[in-house]
């Protein structure tokens, strides 16, 4: 199994959650990042939640500055952060990009509350033509304390990869 783990990340917790598992599972990894970049500054929060809630409003679709080509993976794992109760409208981006027929996808995201908010069922309806296996919300909280590595252990093991 030759696998990917791609994520998008503003503050740098996604960041952390996807390379624990590119470690646990010897993935490559990819960074999502956008052709204009987001302000990544946490004392800013409220200015990018505005931006991002303009983005999803508007079904906008950011360009990515770094094309990710999946095509020589079997799994790609996708994580990203909850952005107003959804994914990142880059991540439809990325998404709507690829070739997913015959892929095995697997989401995981970073919240602050709403787990993944739907947005599995979301991957599973863009990802056409793959199989996406049961994601892995983490909260914010619990990515920055440094104290997940067990729950991504423990998730990848039952995922039977």
């Amino acid at each position: 199994m030759k696998s990917l783990v791609v994520y998008f990340s503003a503050y740098g917790t996604t960041k952390a959650f996807a390379e624990e598992i590119a470690k646990q599972t010897g993935s490559d990894i990819a960074e999502i990042l956008p052709v204009i970049p987001y302000d990544c500054d946490k004392e800013h929060y409220n200015a990018l939640a505005d931006y991002a809630k303009k983005e999803h409003d508007q079904n906008m679709r950011p360009k990515i500055k770094n094309p990710i080509n999946i095509s020589a993976y079997d799994t790609v794992f996708v994580g990203y952060p909850m952005w107003w109760y959804t994914m990142p409208m880059i991540l439809y981006t990325f998404f709507e990009n690829q070739n997913w027929n015959g892929k095995r996808v697997i989401p995981f995201n970073m919240h602050m509350g709403s787990r993944d908010g739907g947005t599995y069922k979301t991957v599973r309806e863009l990802a056409k033509g793959a199989e996406v296996l049961e994601g892995l919300p983490l909260s914010m909280q619990t990515v920055e304390s440094g104290a997940f590595s067990d729950q991504v252990k423990n998730w990848i093991n039952g995922l039977g990869l």
